[in-house]
């Protein structure tokens, strides 16, 4: 989901800047409302930060060592948004895409830095409609250890879907709907909504996993979502 450099340029870039802004900023309203509702702000900011920390690193690894594809506009990769969210819950999620993106183009990508504004929000944005989505398609007493396939998909439709729909927004406000440059996003989309037949068997497999470790209910690493439900 990587946009190409050239996309967007000149004073149209500002927009991202505003965007991010945003984005960044609801993200830090999710990490302090984490945080008071831990019961004490000490085990919150510990536990926020281990979470935060372990999606960091899985963000840098699933776009930097895991395959990507250029694809018309921007890049297809597995991101596993819905993995991360169900794992870590949505503000440790939040700070892991962003310090991830950022590693990444501080480090590695340098070229992807202009674009930094743009991909953040195309990154939190879609992650944050699916945390909301997750209210509703998710029973409140119902751990994310136990969710079915079709919840994943739900969870992993959005966030994908969202990603698709923010880098047409940027291709079209940044190249306008020439033939060229909509049959460009077209391919992307296409290309990318072939994750939604992966990520689901992905959360599948880990919340299996996550089924044996019960140990770590309490050790603030893991969502506490993923062993009982709200407010259990």
């Amino acid at each position: 989901m990587h946009i190409e450099p050239g996309v967007v340029e000149g004073a149209k870039i500002t927009l991202s800047f505003a965007t991010a802004a945003g984005s960044l900023g609801f993200a830090a309203k999710l990490a302090v409302d984490s945080i008071k509702n831990s019961g004490a702000v000490s085990k919150g900011i510990v536990s926020l930060g281990m979470r935060s920390a372990i999606a960091t690193a899985l963000v840098f690894s699933f776009f930097q060592i895991l395959p990507h594809q250029p694809v018309g506009v921007s890049e297809v990769h597995l991101i596993l948004g819905s993995t991360l969210f169900l794992m870590f819950g949505a503000p440790a999620a939040a700070i892991g895409l962003t310090l991830g993106l950022l590693v990444q183009g501080l480090f590695f990508a340098p070229f992807d830095l202009p674009q930094l504004g743009m991909n953040l929000t195309t990154l939190l944005v879609p992650l944050f409609a699916m945390s909301v989505l997750a209210k509703r398609v998710i029973p409140a007493n119902v751990a994310y250890k136990d969710v079915t396939y079709g919840q994943a998909l739900k969870l992993s439709t959005a966030f994908q879907g969202g990603i698709v729909s923010w880098v047409a927004f940027w291709a079209f406000y940044g190249q306008g709907f020439g033939a060229e440059n909509v049959a460009n996003v077209a391919a992307f989309g296409a290309a990318y909504m072939t994750v939604i037949a992966v990520e689901p068997l992905v959360d599948l497999a880990v919340l299996a996993s996550v089924k044996g470790l019960h140990r770590f209910k309490d050790s603030g690493v893991l969502n506490q979502r993923l062993f009982q439900g709200a407010g259990v």
